[in-house]
């Protein structure tokens, strides 16, 4: 059973940062990929960013562009999710997920949520300003 647990959230003032991270189990996620995806209070689910297991291949929002940045840790099938220079509009909760045979995906596909088959339960994060 794939199993996917976000830690690191919290508050944060403007122009912090924070670091979540996605603990993955369940399955080996080398042909995968991973994304992290955001959704704040009365909007929709948004691409943050994603990742490919393999080859570490990065994709990100136009709107984190520069600020965040997504890793991963092979060895210990953990994601990272970098985000500096937060802003008020970043405010939301955080999920990652996975892309079962993602890491063969076209990008644009990545970017959609429909394309990750597992989900983690979310972590908030706040930013005051």
């Amino acid at each position: 059973q794939v199993q996917l647990v976000e830690s690191g959230g919290g508050l944060m003032q403007a122009g912090g940062s924070l670091r979540l991270s996605c603990a993955a189990s369940g399955r080996t996620f080398s042909n995968d990929a991973m994304g992290w995806f955001r959704q704040a209070p009365g909007k929709e689910r948004e691409f943050v960013a994603a990742i490919r297991w393999s080859g570490g291949s990065t994709y990100y929002a136009d709107s984190v562009k520069g600020r965040f940045t997504i890793s991963r840790d092979n060895a210990k099938n953990t994601m990272y999710l970098q985000m500096n220079s937060l802003k008020p509009e970043d405010t939301a909760v955080y999920f990652c997920a996975c892309a079962a045979s993602g890491g063969r995906s076209v990008a644009y596909l990545l970017l959609r949520g429909n394309a990750y088959n597992y989900w983690g339960q979310g972590t908030q994060v706040t930013v005051s300003s």
